[in-house]
């Protein structure tokens, strides 16, 4: 396994003046994910509790599509004229990714001196590096006016940082699979429990479709403080063709189709317009939600690279980027390769693949690895990773034909430009931590 390198969530800056914030930051964390609401509540009441003072809050958790639907709020909110806060995790170049005020990411002189603001006021609380950001985002958010926020959980939902907003006006929960079983249980309905946590006292909970045992703690959680639950296929549902067709007690929307790939992302358009239909602050037209769909973009989520410096020397070939890490990702992405590559008659895919130690790389492969021609393992740096020699071993144990190594991304792009055949696709795909490599490399780093 690689070194972790300085700060815990492995946040590096360009910038001298966010770097030293963060490495303050890293000399006063816990060094590690600490759930619980305690800390941030005591921190946030030292910097006047800015998350009261709020615009209206979009409230958004899951296992898989948490950060698509995040997006896709964000783009029918701004296409209807409002302007936008928000806060989503991890970032995958650049910190200053993680909080948008007002439509702009947050440039660097404001941001060292919110993490020196926090940190100053952080003395003897034991707050983690999640905790301490998501005090600044607040800040930053309670000190800039908008007209919407849309807040992304971190972790799990229950006993998450982002839980201590006291009255969003929509809460959303996305897909559900398994992940992060050191916080959130073995189980789904272990998960969906803690994720179903986010609900409030009369605050619209609107989500996917789950199965019976997975609907019943979420329905347990709602009825349990008062929130009225929404879930897809009673309240709201869709289905899609070669539109999107939407339907609720409100009436019928036909939207475009996402130009993000795969129909996962249907989904996640569904549930953004969902929860935007189920709260009254805001209203939003149909045109607004027609411009989530065809302008919507969101990094590393099968995103097809553009010909920057790592990919350029593939010539003719279509590289795909993915931060998919889980089962259900890898199912996700099972569903919208054949469209992607052009069918699943025959192995053609070469991915590049990294993931973190605590991540199951079979259960990510197998529902796509039928696919493979080749797999090259890397590294993922600075990370405590899968050793590439043990990723070789689960794709032969998935028969995967080709199986080889690369010490990084570069030197994997190198072996597909020597052995690749005409057109032949690339995915590169099990971090995100690993994404923000290769968006790096390839200068395409998110604006």
């Amino acid at each position: 396994m690689t070194t972790p390198p300085r700060t815990a969530d492995h946040a590096a800056s360009s910038d001298a003046a966010v770097q030293a914030q963060l490495d303050r930051l890293w000399s006063l964390s816990p060094g590690a994910d600490v759930l619980g609401l305690d800390r941030i509540t005591r921190l946030l009441a030292r910097l006047g509790d800015p998350h009261h003072k709020l615009p209206p809050v979009f409230h958004v958790a899951g296992t898989n599509g948490k950060g698509s639907t995040c997006a896709f709020l964000r783009a029918a909110l701004e296409a209807a004229g409002y302007r936008v806060h928000v806060y989503t995790s991890p970032h995958l170049v650049r910190f200053n990714e993680r909080i948008r005020i007002a439509g702009r990411l947050i440039d660097d002189a404001a941001l060292a001196a919110l993490l020196a603001e926090v940190l100053d006021q952080a003395d003897g609380i034991g707050a983690s590096f999640f905790e301490i950001t998501t005090a600044a985002a607040f800040l930053a958010f309670a000190r800039t006016p908008a007209d919407a926020c849309v807040i992304e959980v971190g972790l799990g939902g229950r006993l998450d940082a982002t839980n201590v907003l006291p009255a969003p006006v929509a809460c959303g929960i996305a897909a559900l699979g398994i992940d992060h079983q050191a916080f959130l249980g073995d189980s789904l309905e272990q998960i969906a429990a803690e994720k179903a946590g986010i609900a409030k006292a009369g605050v619209p909970l609107v989500t996917m479709a789950y199965p019976p045992p997975i609907a019943a703690p979420v329905a347990s959680a709602a009825q349990a403080c008062g929130a009225p639950w929404f879930p897809q296929g009673t309240t709201w549902r869709y289905t899609a063709d070669d539109q999107l067709h939407y339907e609720d007690a409100a009436g019928t929307l036909t939207l475009p189709l996402p130009v993000m790939p795969g129909a996962h992302q249907d989904a996640n358009l569904a549930l953004a317009v969902a929860m935007i239909r189920h709260q009254s602050s805001l209203s939003v037209p149909i045109a607004a939600f027609e411009a989530a769909a065809t302008q919507t973009r969101w990094p590393a989520r099968l995103q097809r690279l553009s010909r920057g410096p790592l990919v350029a020397p593939l010539t003719g070939t279509p590289v795909w980027l993915d931060g998919g890490h889980n089962a259900s990702a890898g199912e996700a992405i099972a569903a919208a390769l054949p469209l992607l590559i052009g069918g699943p008659e025959a192995r053609s895919l070469i991915v590049i693949l990294g993931m973190l130690a605590n991540k199951d790389a079979a259960g990510f492969l197998a529902p796509f690895a039928e696919m493979i021609v080749t797999l090259i393992a890397v590294p993922v740096p600075g990370h405590a990773c899968h050793v590439p020699a043990d990723l070789l071993a689960v794709a032969a144990a998935l028969n995967v034909p080709n199986c080889l190594t690369a010490p990084d991304i570069p030197a994997a792009a190198a072996l597909v430009a020597g052995a690749q055949r005409p057109a032949q696709p690339v995915l590169i795909a099990g971090s995100l931590y690993l994404a923000g490599e290769v968006l790096s490399a390839n200068d395409e780093a998110p604006d």
